[in-house]
């Protein structure tokens, strides 16, 4: 049986889905897929077993010149791509309109969400199969659904397995121990408060933990160098691609986590990681795996509050008790570097007791 998976973002997102591969493939004998994913994002598919081609879309980039990318003939290749194989049934797991339209270039019947269930319920018109999946769920939990649905198999129980191998990344001769700080994303309130980071560096360092900082943005960089400055136990790494990134994070100790999609990489290495949580929900979007702690903020009438903006209006007796111009936002205060400190010293003696 061939399959073409739609799944185009974000990496977050492509991660989420590889779980529902493996129960794909453990559950219909030679089943492979083709997948469409953003160009960013290609390198992941790729890592799995079940995928045999990964076809790149640019539609964060078309979106922007619309007229170009048509002038350019990148749809018409796209479109040329997806008619060259014949397929058996086609997935869109994204529940978009943006992916409901590129199941419209492909000649095969398509599965989908229902309309209750799509995060646009518009997409599901598009689809041949429309199905249910309930909402409230953690995001892998409904692709392995949608999935074992479409492809007539049961879901089979336990945590989910996204079918990487974590031995690939990591050298013969492993080097000096050391924590990673997944210190980058994307909205203003799910940045951890930078001199929070330094604190925690700092304790790191007393306990003589190296720690290695990541970056992907000049804005990025520039936080890890100044989360750096001055610590000796601290290295701010070179701009790393996605398999740079999976070899760090493979050979990590241990990892400090935003919600961020590193994370969840983190996560489907299964390195032991914290992940921290103020404006988002856990439930919906934690890093999915085994040795993962959530540290999530009860700031009251606050968190979880979904918003890419923070609209919390500081009280006075918030104004005495914090620096609000390096504590923000607010919800994070709950989640301060002696606490997140305690659960690493824990997590790391686990580890080591393994």
């Amino acid at each position: 049986m061939r399959v073409l998976l739609i799944k185009t973002s974000s990496m977050g997102d492509v991660i989420h889905t590889l779980p529902a591969l493996t129960d794909a493939a453990r559950a219909v004998p030679g089943i492979r897929f083709d997948w469409v994913v953003e160009e960013g994002f290609a390198e992941i598919p790729k890592w799995h077993p079940a995928v045999d081609t990964v076809i790149p879309v640019a539609i964060r980039r078309w979106r922007k010149n619309l007229w170009q990318a048509y002038k350019s003939g990148e749809f018409k290749q796209l479109r040329q791509r997806l008619r060259a194989n014949r397929y058996d049934l086609v997935i869109d797991a994204q529940g978009l309109l943006k992916s409901a339209w590129l199941t419209r270039l492909v000649k095969a019947p398509v599965a989908g969400l229902d309309k209750g269930s799509a995060r646009e319920g518009l997409a599901s018109r598009f689809y041949h199969r429309r199905l249910a999946v309930a909402r409230g769920q953690h995001a892998v939990e409904r692709v392995r659904q949608l999935f074992a649905l479409a492809l007539g198999y049961d879901l089979p129980e336990g945590t989910g397995d996204y079918g990487l191998n974590r031995l690939q990344w990591r050298d013969l001769i492993p080097g000096p121990a050391f924590v990673v700080f997944l210190h980058g994303t994307t909205w203003d309130t799910k940045h951890w408060p930078e001199i929070y980071w330094r604190e925690l560096a700092e304790r790191l360092g007393h306990a003589h933990i190296q720690v290695r900082l990541p970056w992907g943005n000049e804005a990025e960089q520039a936080r890890a160098q100044r989360i750096a400055a001055g610590l000796k136990n601290c290295v701010v790494l070179p701009r790393l691609n996605l398999a740079g990134m999976a070899q760090t994070l493979a050979e990590a100790r241990a990892c400090v986590a935003v919600d961020t999609g590193l994370g969840h990489l983190a996560a489907a290495l299964d390195v032991p990681t914290i992940s921290l949580f103020g404006p988002t929900n856990v439930g919906l979007t934690g890093a999915y795996g085994r040795s993962q702690v959530h540290l999530a903020s009860d700031y009251p009438s606050c968190a979880p509050c979904m918003q890419k903006k923070c609209t919390y209006q500081p009280t006075p007796d918030d104004q005495r008790r914090f620096d609000l111009k390096r504590e923000w936002p607010l919800c994070f205060t709950r989640l301060n570097p002696e606490r997140v400190a305690s659960r690493l010293s824990a997590v790391l003696l686990a580890e080591d007791l393994r």
